[in-house]
């Protein structure tokens, strides 16, 4: 699997470095991935587009 460069504004790079370590990930990406990968299953679970698109809206992450 190839690698992706992500840019994060600098106080949530904080948050995940500290969240990272207190949750004992090896590295923010690895927690950055878990992360992401829970997320991305909860969304596959979805029967729909317009379904996913709801639960995005309700996360906040579209409008």
């Amino acid at each position: 699997m190839g690698k992706a460069k992500v840019k994060l504004n600098k106080e949530l790079l904080e948050k995940v470095k500290k969240f990272a370590q207190m949750a004992g990930y090896s590295s923010p990406e690895e927690f950055i991935t878990h992360c992401l990968e829970r997320e991305i299953a909860k969304l596959e679970e979805s029967d729909s587009e317009e379904e996913i698109k709801k639960k995005l809206k309700g996360l906040g992450y579209i409008s």
